[in-house]
């Protein structure tokens, strides 16, 4: 098992300095569910929510929340990102919406925190665009799906990936 980079000799909570590594392209993807009723669901797909197009919000939501990241998650870097791309699809196993979303950039750094910020600002819009007509909605599954580049390597989740 690595070291936890993040905590210096004392055990106290630092930013890693990334000074000396090298600059390659980073990409990472996460995703996460929201569940809710079916007819939560319908309005959101047809459309007649009070408060507009639901999923619209939500997308410009996740590329903020991306690009919000270090200023929210104390350690992280902030980074320049060249590219958030956030994708919705019906939950093919229960009522509700999977979020999914892939963050790019050229740095010293990866990109995971910004792509699961994302996802997780992406369900919380979701949650607040709807809550009117469905207070009972769960949030699941927030998880780094891959991540591409950098000194510790590639990452992509298997069945069993959380490694515990």
């Amino acid at each position: 098992m690595t070291t936890l980079t993040h905590f210096d000799d004392a055990g106290r909570g630092r930013m890693v300095d990334v000074s000396d590594k090298e600059i390659t392209t980073r990409i990472a993807v996460a995703s996460g569910e929201i569940h809710m009723q079916p007819e939560t669901l319908a309005r959101i797909q047809q459309g007649t929510l009070k408060k507009g197009d639901v999923l619209a919000v939500a997308d410009v939501a996740a590329i903020m929340g991306a690009k919000k990241t270090p200023d929210l998650i104390p350690m992280c870097h902030p980074l320049m990102l060249s590219g958030v791309d956030v994708s919705f699809a019906e939950l093919v196993d229960g009522c509700g919406i999977k979020v999914s979303v892939s963050v790019r950039c050229k740095g010293k750094t990866g990109v995971e925190m910004e792509a699961l910020t994302a996802v997780s600002t992406a369900l919380l819009t979701l949650y607040d665009m709807c809550k009117a007509i469905d207070k009972g909605m769960t949030i699941t599954a927030i998880q780094l799906e891959e991540k591409r580049g950098g000194k510790s390597g590639d990452f992509q989740r298997t069945g069993d990936s959380a490694g515990l």
